[in-house]
């Protein structure tokens, strides 16, 4: 139906999405003051009408489960793409507050969205290649794009670099196929097991690409006994959602490979963790695991839309790859699909399974060293070097480290702080002289330095004794900083205890108030800097097995000119 809604104003919001109970809804015209909406069916529940400081004429919604970007309101009760109308203002991301969501911090309730039967995602699938002239290799493109960013958002790679995909002689295996090409370019390195090919031209066409960027393929034999020894990730893209029966060889054996069975560690068998394509392989699309297989994947990947065996899923990541549905598709069936946060491929049902097993947290670190043919003679040029390496990487904040602190009766204590300055002296960072750290400092002149920069699996402890530096040198960087932070620094009574948040805003704004004529700030006498003089720098180098590099540097003799010290290779 069609309905003629008057704006209450031209700072007048209508949402349309959930709160206002209309599931999709489309522009189709008006004048000054009006504007014509169709819902894609009848609701009867009322507009709800948001009145959010938005200064175009016309502000419309437009809930479309296909486009390509979906933006917070300014009123932020809802996600939906917003646009002017009547050509006074255009509505740009560029410089303003309206951006785009990362994927972990967006999900979708598992309850909210629709689930397909079997003969429903046939019929959505014939209607995507039939009426919406989609092609067989441009859905399976998308598809195996969006599990290859669903398993980038959760799998990192600097941790699970190493992925085997199985795959399938179906469109699933196809799906597995694409997700492998798309790993690689993201800097992973799949390996592919593909034991059923098909002479499929399109499949055949897969093949080629992968095997033009040296990526390996092995038969069911050629797998290790012992999955952990040679993969990270496995994704299984066996069978989809047609799949119905028992698995046959070499199938059923590579599933049940991955079977672990309950109050197991995954680890401890050899099994990484597993990313289902579309459904768990051998479940059935409707009941799930009605065949007992055992397989229960940590990452689902659905696509298109969740089949019903996703309610039986009980991993820890739930996620939907299909940005290429189309609005004639999600109308005709009534598919209530979540919003696509900012650009991504990919979004998260439900939250993450807060049941982790700790112990079994893990890491391999691979792809770096530490030799001492590598490392510099000076503890304080292979710091440089480690450095400047973590600030081309654009890391955040490469200069936080934890400075760990003890006071006079030895209690010790910890925080991050921010290196604002290194050299053959040491290492520096500023604070207020009447804080906890400062206390320790003034009992216990000796602090130590952890730096760590997880992306190149690299940490660098300082050990050494204390002191302030120069006041001119307090003075000199105190000015360097915003007029914000100067004014912060004198505002803030580090560690004291304070009746509320309001006591530090109102001083704030005094002395905002006070210095407005841009007046020079002076630095207060109780915040300044700290450097301590190193004594001992280990360098640590993440490797695999746990068999980590540690170069250790000693100081042994020091002068104004000259500072000799020893190198060591510890024991990881």
């Amino acid at each position: 139906m069609a309905m003629a809604l008057s704006l209450l104003s031209r700072r007048t919001c209508l949402h349309c999405p959930v709160v206002a109970g209309f599931p999709r809804c489309f522009l189709l015209g008006g004048g000054a003051g009006k504007v014509e909406i169709a819902t894609a069916r009848h609701h009867t529940s009322a507009l709800v009408q948001c009145r959010s400081p938005f200064p175009w004429k016309h502000h419309w919604v437009w809930n479309s489960f296909s486009h390509q970007g979906k933006w917070s309101c300014p009123s932020q009760s809802c996600w939906q793409m917003c646009a002017a109308v009547g050509g006074t203002k255009q509505l740009s991301t560029q410089g303003s507050s309206i951006m785009a969501t990362p994927v972990l911090q967006h999900s979708q309730g598992p309850d909210s969205i629709s689930y397909l039967t079997q003969a429903q995602a046939a019929s959505v699938d014939e209607a995507l290649m039939g009426e919406l002239g989609f092609s067989i290799d441009q859905l399976m493109e998308l598809a195996g794009l969006s599990v290859a960013s669903a398993i980038a958002e959760v799998y990192g790679v600097q941790g699970h670099s190493r992925v085997l995909v199985i795959c399938g002689p179906g469109n699933n295996g196809g799906d597995g196929l694409v997700a492998a090409r798309h790993l690689y370019h993201f800097g992973y390195k799949p390996c592919i097991c593909y034991p059923k090919r098909t002479s499929k031209p399109i499949y055949q066409g897969l093949v080629t690409q992968l095997e033009s960027l040296g990526v390996l393929f092995l038969s069911a034999d050629e797998l290790p006994s012992r999955l952990t020894d040679e993969f990270d990730l496995i994704v299984d893209a066996m069978f989809g959602f047609s799949f119905h029966g028992i698995p046959r060889p070499p199938f059923d054996s590579l599933l049940h490979r991955l079977v672990v069975p309950l109050g197991q560690n995954p680890k401890e068998l050899g099994v990484p963790a597993v990313v289902s394509v579309d459904i768990p392989s051998g479940w059935h699309v409707e009941d799930g695991d009605t065949e007992c297989t055992g397989l229960r994947p940590d990452m689902l990947v659905s696509l298109t839309a969740p089949k019903l065996c996703a309610k039986k899923f009980e991993g820890p990541h739930h996620f939907l790859g299909g940005r290429f549905v189309p609005p004639a598709i999600a109308n005709k069936y009534l598919l209530q699909l979540p919003p696509y946060p900012g650009t991504s491929m990919c979004v998260r049902i439900g939250k993450p399974n807060q049941r982790v097993d700790v112990g079994a947290l893990r890491v391999n670190y691979v792809g770096f060293e530490l030799l001492e043919e590598q490392a510099h003679g000076d503890p304080i040029q292979q710091f440089r070097e480690w450095f400047d390496e973590a600030v081309r990487q654009d890391l955040p904040e490469p200069n936080a480290m934890t400075l760990a602190t003890a006071n006079q009766d030895g209690r010790p204590s910890a925080r991050m702080v921010l290196l604002k300055g290194f050299d053959e002296r040491g290492f520096v960072w500023y604070t207020n002289y009447d804080s906890e750290k400062a206390s320790d400092l003034r009992s216990n002149p000796k602090a130590s330095l952890v730096f760590f920069w997880e992306r190149l699996h690299r940490q660098v402890r300082v050990e050494g004794p204390v002191e302030k530096v120069a006041p001119q040198e307090s003075d000199e960087y105190f000015h360097s900083r915003p007029r914000g932070s100067q004014i912060g620094a004198m505002v803030s009574m580090q560690s004291s205890v304070i009746p509320g948040r309001s006591v530090l805003e109102k001083n704030y704004e005094g002395l905002v108030a006070k210095y407005a004529d841009g007046s020079p700030i002076p630095r207060p006498t109780n915040w300044g800097g700290f450097r301590l003089y190193p004594k001992v720098i280990e360098f640590w180098q993440g490797r695999e097995s746990r068999l980590h590099d540690r170069l250790r540097y000693r100081l042994v003799e020091e002068g104004t000119s000259n500072q000799t010290w020893v190198r060591e290779r510890l024991s990881p």
